[in-house]
């Protein structure tokens, strides 16, 4: 069965101005999301799945979607503040969605495979795709609750402009995840690459400790732990105090492994990212990317 691709499309870039999911970077207008797709396709992924907000569902099927017919199957879900489980509604004053694994639950009707979730604005690059796409379609039918993790090398993964946040892992002997911690602020200091603690101090950790980027590979089973675990999220009573409180897939992830529930192993890839964190990124990301079509990885225009 070949897997999904889950493109989480529905948060607006905060720290860079505008909608940088439609920004065209590549040498006919291409945004990073057309370099995943096309990446994923090469890959084996056999549908594609956005969550988007509605309100920008024309915007959307006219800049985007036209460009896939004809290439892959594509599907819409809507992430909305009001996707609430039964029982649950929304603070009046909230406007921040609900994170990353509340998109993630937006999808559940529509997918009915392994699937890989990514964001839409980080550019992964080939050799991630073929990694978690290899993981997901060698899974036997039925699979439950084994997943992966693809772990890029921290140092693959730094801007140039200014500190990234980024989930730093740890695994077990045998390769699998045993915690993520997201640290807000990593880069190099004076040579090494430190993140910053809880108390301010820079602490240096190796070129490759495998973070995450946010690139996972599920089965549907984890629609389900997903769902159950949203609720007991929201019935925390500082969860609804709190307008910014978000339901993080680590969050989820963290917790299935605490349990022993799920396995999730983490996959190596040698992949660069690359991406748009910062305005002053954008023309490096521009730059990268004409010189992965001059080299020959990517035709000059994709669909």
């Amino acid at each position: 069965m070949k897997p999904t691709l889950l493109l989480l499309a529905a948060g607006m870039g905060s720290r860079y101005g505008g909608l940088k999911q439609l920004d065209g970077l590549g040498p006919n207008g291409e945004t990073i999301m057309d370099y995943s797709i096309y990446d994923a396709i090469k890959a084996g992924f056999g549908k594609i799945v956005f969550v988007i907000r509605k309100d920008f569902e024309q915007d959307f099927r006219e800049k985007i979607l036209s460009k896939y017919e004809g290439h892959v199957p594509v599907e819409l879900c809507f992430q909305s503040l009001d996707a609430l489980p039964e029982g649950f509604t929304c603070p009046a004053d909230r406007v921040k969605p609900w994170g990353t694994n509340h998109a993630v639950l937006m999808a559940k009707n529509v997918v009915k495979e392994p699937f890989c979730v990514i964001n839409c604005d980080d550019f992964y690059n080939r050799d991630a795709f073929q990694v978690i796409g290899k993981f997901l379609s060698e899974l036997p039918e039925g699979s439950k609750n084994k997943y992966a993790m693809v772990g890029f090398r921290v140092g693959n993964t730094l801007s140039e402009n200014g500190t990234v946040a980024r989930g730093i892992c740890s695994k077990d002997e045998q390769g699998n995840l045993t915690t993520v911690v997201e640290r807000t602020e990593i880069m190099r200091v004076d040579g090494p690459i430190c993140y910053k603690d809880e108390e301010g101090k820079w602490i240096p950790v190796e070129e490759n400790t495998p973070v995450s980027m946010n690139m996972w590979g599920f089965t549907p089973d984890y629609f389900e732990y997903s769902e159950a675990y949203f609720k007991e999220f929201l019935a925390e009573p500082k969860t609804m105090e709190n307008l910014k409180a978000e339901f993080f897939i680590p969050l989820m992830v963290n917790k299935l492994i605490n349990e022993g529930t799920s396995t999730v192993q983490v996959l190596d890839t040698t992949s660069k990212w690359f991406g748009v964190t910062y305005a002053a990124d954008r023309q490096d990301t521009v730059d990268r990317i004409q010189q992965l079509v001059n080299e020959g990885v990517y035709p000059n225009k994709l669909f």
